[in-house]
């Protein structure tokens, strides 16, 4: 038996176990007719839920799940695995690797243990020979079974290690030869090497991807709630083919190792369909190389999953109620801007409205919303692409970032003939933008006829729901912070990260926006008119009832939602 999930037998009734799959939503009823003729027509006898692994269309946990539930037996988590080896004086590390059996303790005599296949009679009965005890068995997830049993019983072996033990060392020492690395990038170990630090990135919930080669060492990270994290990478003399790999499936030219490049993947990864942003830059000792990892799937396009309350839920309405104007959201990259932009389109998008949006990259696909990618390499620019929508009688115009004059003042003029404008900027807050927009060129009229309202935004961890735990702050912080209170109703509890196996150990769990929303009142208009710094449009916003990124990052942290020190980190240049 393999030692890998795909190996397991997992021979449950075909018919029975996809359609449970299917009723629970796990899979789709084309996918799963498409499986069974693919196995009735040929004679291949693989069982039905390791294809489904094997094909990307259903993840190990679905399976685990469902498996539970149709042999009724408790499914176990990590979190309910021994700390130290339990019975590997009498079962060997090899037995447990290949046949995903984890020992977990003694019940009243008998052998509890976890397995992936609750059929493998013969791993049963193997154990019980060689423990003379009788076994009761749980349902564990495969790769969770293999980690454990790995930490706990192996030898410092790797799943990357297997892999790279089908590469010969010949091989490893890679010349930097152009069919030669075609022929790498496209030999098994390489793909499933690739695939691996795509899937452990999955699994982690990870953002990004970073893969940068240095003099002696290649680097992999991981960009997990926004913050960078090392993970196993392969040798540096794997470098060339695996970035070439990379390359292939992006389409990017592999022969070119002198510009940057951008390209994009879309894959089918433990039945999630991921849309993937390559990014490739030229560095001192090979190419350095970025994936944005998008999951259509667990993007969540409404405003209370992206943190804003009923005051701010109130006042958003009430912005995209108007039939005309622009909204602009800002803050830095990766502050989750385009997630609202996406999300204020999705509350327009209408029957009786048109959407046009004009995007760099097309980050998700909306249903109804006609999305067109920027390519200025053949001339189609923001400003250009911007003129011809106008023609196209839109209701509702999306441009993912105003970049210079040009395309500022097409998107003035089009809020000004009854159109809708949404777009984003850099700036460090709300009030900014408007100053900006003025340096930029935008006549100040023309701004204060068109602009509605300003969101700033930025992303914190929220804090883990499993392990999050309340401590009293001494009252000299509390003030220091400026953290609202009251002699009737003193701040008495924050909120910080404890770590457990939810979360991986951080404390945090997911990202959370902190949000302000500048709308645009008369008393702004006539001070934008006088070109009035950003301090006294601040304080003008805050005297009509503006909440600042810091005053909501607070009531998030009284709520226990993220912690103070969170807070700090991501406002202290705002």
């Amino acid at each position: 038996m393999s030692n890998s999930s795909e190996g397991t037998s997992l021979a449950v009734d075909s018919q029975a176990f996809g359609e449970a799959l299917v009723a629970a939503g796990c899979l789709s009823d084309t996918d799963f007719s498409r499986v069974m003729q693919m196995r009735a027509s040929s004679s291949d006898d693989t069982p039905i839920a390791s294809l489904l692994i094997r094909l990307g269309l259903v993840s190990e946990t679905d399976i685990a799940n469902q498996l539970a539930s149709m042999y009724e037996l408790p499914l176990v988590q990590s979190r309910d695995f021994p700390t130290d080896p339990f019975m590997g004086d009498r079962l060997s590390y090899r037995f447990l690797k290949e046949n995903h059996v984890l020992p977990l303790h003694e019940d009243e005599g008998r052998l509890v243990i976890a397995m992936a296949d609750p059929q493998d009679t013969f791993a049963v009965s193997a154990i019980e020979v060689a423990t003379g005890q009788t076994v009761d068995y749980r349902i564990g997830v495969a790769t969770e079974l293999d980690n454990a049993i790995e930490r706990l019983y192996g030898e410092g072996h790797s799943k990357m290690g297997d892999i790279l033990a089908g590469v010969d060392a010949d091989e490893q020492d890679l010349e930097q030869d152009i069919e030669q690395l075609k022929d790498m990038a496209s030999e098994a170990p390489v793909i499933r090497l690739v695939n691996l630090i795509i899937q452990r990135a999955v699994e982690a919930r990870a953002s990004d991807i970073h893969i940068e080669p240095f003099e002696n060492w290649l680097k992999v990270r991981y960009r997990i709630d926004g913050v960078l994290k090392n993970g196993e990478a392969p040798p540096v003399n794997m470098s060339p083919a695996v970035i070439s790999r990379i390359k292939i499936m992006a389409k990017l030219n592999i022969a070119e190792r002198r510009l940057p490049q951008d390209g994009r993947v879309e894959m089918r990864l433990q039945g999630k369909d991921l849309d993937i942003r390559v990014s490739t830059v030229p560095t001192m000792h090979g190419e350095s190389v970025v994936l944005r990892l998008l999951d259509r799937e667990t993007v969540a396009l409404d405003f209370d999953s992206l943190g804003f309350d009923d005051f701010l839920m109130t006042q958003m309405n009430s912005v995209l109620s108007i039939p005309h104007g622009m909204l602009i959201v800002t803050g830095p990259t990766g502050s989750g801007k385009t997630t609202t932009l996406y999300t204020a389109l999705s509350q327009l998008n209408t029957e009786q409205s048109k959407l046009i949006t004009v995007e760099d990259p097309v980050e998700y696909q909306l249903e109804g919303i006609n999305q067109i990618q920027v390519k200025s390499s053949i001339g189609l620019t923001f400003a250009s692409a911007l003129r011809s929508i106008v023609r196209q009688d839109p209701d509702v115009i999306m441009v993912g970032e105003m970049r210079d004059l040009e395309t500022a003042r097409i998107c003035v003029q089009s809020a000004l003939t009854g159109h809708i404008v949404l777009s984003t900027l850099h700036t460090n807050d709300a009030v900014s933008s408007v100053t900006r927009l003025l340096e930029m060129g935008v006549e100040d009229y023309l701004l204060t006829s068109t602009l509605n309202a300003v969101i700033g935004q930025r992303l914190v961890r929220r804090l883990c729901d499993h392990c999050r735990e309340a401590y009293e702050p001494l009252p000299e912080i509390v003030d220091e912070l400026g953290l609202r209170g009251s002699k009737e109703h003193p701040i008495t509890r924050l909120y910080r990260p404890k770590g457990c196996e939810q979360c991986g150990g951080s404390g945090y769990h997911g990202r959370i926006a902190i949000t302000e929303l500048l709308v645009v009142t008369d008393d702004i208009r006539r001070l934008v008119l006088k070109h009035a710094d950003a301090g006294v449009l601040l304080e003008a916003a805050k005297a009509a009832g503006m909440r600042t990124m810091y005053q909501d990052g607070c009531r998030k942290a009284l709520m226990g939602s993220t912690s103070i020190e969170e807070v700090i980190r991501v406002t202290q240049e705002a």
